[in-house]
């Protein structure tokens, strides 16, 4: 049952974007029956395993509906967000702005047999600590037909961990503690080329992955990061903690930079490519 509705659904947004006729259309379903029919587990293997694919067509009319509300919205990958900025004296009217705007939105998904998961939605209010306090800390719920959704203290957006107050400490508190568990792990099984490989595949990574949200981070936060890079570059020349040289390794053995200069160099290599036209359409837009 549920690949004749997806795929039912998908005819209905290629009839959408492609105006085909009502013949084309029929001629289109006889030869997908026709294919479930004789291939239905091909066909389900499909509809199984292109999971992007289908979501996106899904969540093709959500920009739409949102921009009805007057309400942002983005989406990435499997995650979509919606969001409104307001003063504190109007929070009761973005949260009703909110309200309608995802009330409409479920009801276009329950016509194509969809339903939110609730359970994974989280409301974050952010701002500044003073803002904050004007709410009582964390801002007032919001009611989605029979579900309250009680505002989070953080959230967790493609793996950044976001606090109410934009305070990026959990976050780095959070990727430092993976790291040095990675490091322990490699330091058991050093060699030379192997542990290269290893710190780059486990732990680097994790140091420049979305790095540019720490712009401007006080250096109580970098510096936290900054401990894992010494100790990366401690296991991949095999010396000590307390043995000198480490600006030596780091810089000119190693050639890295430091952590908040690595912050500044990918903000300057996504300005280039916004000003050059080869960076992706919502950073050139925005």
């Amino acid at each position: 049952m549920a690949l004749f509705l997806t795929i039912a659904y998908l005819l209905t947004k290629t009839h959408q974007f492609l105006r085909w006729s009502g013949g084309k259309i029929f001629t289109f379903w006889l030869i997908w029956h026709g294919m479930t029919l004789f291939m239905s587990r091909a066909l389900w293997h499909k509809v199984r395993y292109s999971g992007s694919w289908l979501f996106i067509m899904y969540t093709a009319d959500f920009e739409e509906k949102a921009d009805e509300h007057g309400v942002n919205c983005h989406a990435f990958a499997d995650d979509t967000q919606l969001n409104e900025h307001c003063h504190c004296d109007d929070t009761p009217t973005a949260v009703g702005k909110l309200e309608y705007c995802v009330t409409d939105i479920n009801h276009q998904m329950s016509a194509h047999c969809l339903k939110q998961n609730t359970e994974k939605t989280e409301l974050p209010w952010l701002g500044s600590k003073y803002s904050l306090s004007k709410l009582d800390g964390h801002g007032p719920a919001i009611k989605l037909g029979s579900d309250t959704i009680e505002p989070s203290g953080q959230v967790c957006v493609l793996v950044v961990i976001m606090s109410s107050d934009l305070s990026l400490e959990k976050h780095v508190s959070a990727v430092s503690a993976t790291c040095f568990f990675h490091l322990r792990q490699i330091r058991r099984v050093w060699q030379s080329g192997l542990a290269k490989t290893l710190v780059q595949a486990f732990v680097t990574f994790r140091v420049d992955y979305c790095n540019a949200v720490l712009a401007e981070s006080p250096r109580v936060i970098t510096d936290k990061l900054q401990r894992v890079m010494n100790s990366v570059a401690r296991v991949i020349t095999n010396t000590r903690k307390y043995d000198n040289g480490l600006s030596r390794l780091t810089h000119d053995e190693l050639h890295w930079l430091d952590v908040t200069d690595r912050v500044r160099f990918k903000l300057a290599v996504l300005m280039y490519r916004c000003l050059h036209g080869t960076a992706p359409p919502y950073l050139m837009d925005s």
